[in-house]
């Protein structure tokens, strides 16, 4: 009782931390996790819209599944546009078991135009060793998706074979950072072992955190004290910039560094130095952008202690460029040196 009482007061400390992440949102558990099942198969009952015959793998489909109903015709005799030849695919979740069921995807290989209303024929799935997994059937969903050629049958795949994995008996597990960080890894190795007052947690690279479980817990205990733990985690700063719709995402507090850009007819200058207003027709038209930074909308200067990107992109809306001006002007200015976060462009 005593060693509960122990591990409770340990786990709630754990999750009152502030500004922290949980274990089970930025690491995985090696060996726990989906595999990818596949099959292919017919979709039928369709009202004219299945394949047509000249995709001579969907009409031999078709010979093939009659005749294993003792029905015997040649794929050349064979005219239906009803039928259309799909893969489908699927997630087998870590610790399924037999009579568990998981939903399948749809996707025409052929030339069908439709899978509106149909239904998928018994297909097994297999794994990439080629065991048979689960078998899927029934009728096909589009849901609200434009795209006739794929769709769903919730449920529709039965679990047949099990993936065994003695996970009660073992007494070391793995963790894998989903972002591999020496200081993340670090973090979490420190918070495991303070939690558990013992060394139960060893990082052996920035990805990777050995785990020894307790002697008084069982390791599905122990992994999900585990994921509840915080921790108080470095997060690596980005810029993702979609190039086709000019939208740019950013932490807020991404840092650019003094720099003057030039783009087609505009020249934006970014400084530390503060903006003071002038006298008389020449004086400064001065706008606040947030809380410290300044822009001159006449002579297009951003005064500010730690320009942002926030802060560069409002000042740039204010003088008129345009999205896409605005993400060439980011990627210029990455270029340059001035902005010294990573950045992605999609």
């Amino acid at each position: 009782m005593k060693l509960r009482i122990k591990h409770l007061v340990l786990w709630a400390y754990a999750l009152v931390c502030l500004q922290a992440e949980k274990i089970e949102d930025i690491a995985n558990i090696v060996g726990v996790r989906d595999n990818q099942l596949v099959g292919y198969g017919l979709v039928i009952g369709l009202n004219g819209t299945g394949d047509k015959s000249g995709s001579k793998f969907t009409m031999q489909s078709i010979a093939n599944m009659l005749e294993s109903v003792n029905i015997k015709v040649s794929p050349s005799d064979i005219a239906s546009k009803n039928v259309a030849a799909v893969m489908i695919t699927a997630n087998l979740p870590s610790f399924a078991r037999q009579g568990d069921k998981i939903d399948v995807q749809i996707s025409s290989i052929g030339d069908a135009k439709s899978l509106n209303h149909g239904v998928l024929v018994m297909t097994p799935l297999s794994a990439i060793d080629g065991n048979i997994y689960a078998i899927a059937q029934g009728s096909v969903s589009l849901g609200n998706s434009s795209n006739q050629l794929t769709g769903t049958i919730v449920n529709g795949a039965t679990i047949e074979r099990e993936i065994s994995y003695d996970l009660y008996n073992k007494n070391g597990m793995t963790l894998s950072l989903k972002k591999p960080n020496f200081k993340n890894a670090v973090k979490i190795q420190e918070a495991l072992n303070r939690v558990f007052q013992q060394k139960v947690a060893l990082a052996i690279d920035p990805k990777t955190i050995k785990l020894k479980k307790p002697e008084k817990l069982t390791m599905v205990e122990f992994l999900a004290m585990i994921e509840e733990v915080n921790v108080d985690y470095s997060h690596k700063d980005k810029i993702i910039i979609d190039e086709k719709s000019g939208t740019v995402v950013a932490g807020v507090d991404i840092v650019v560094h003094p720099v003057v850009v030039t783009s087609g007819d505009v020249t934006i200058k970014i400084t530390q130095e503060p903006l003071e207003p002038k006298k008389g027709k020449a004086k400064k038209d001065l706008q606040k952008l947030g809380s410290q930074a300044t822009l001159d909308t006449r002579e297009n200067i951003l005064s500010a202690p730690k320009a942002t990107i926030a802060s560069v992109v409002k000042a740039l809306q204010k003088i008129g460029v345009s999205s896409k001006g605005i993400v060439s002007i980011l990627e210029a200015m990455k270029k340059s040196g001035a902005i010294s976060a990573e950045m992605e462009v999609i």
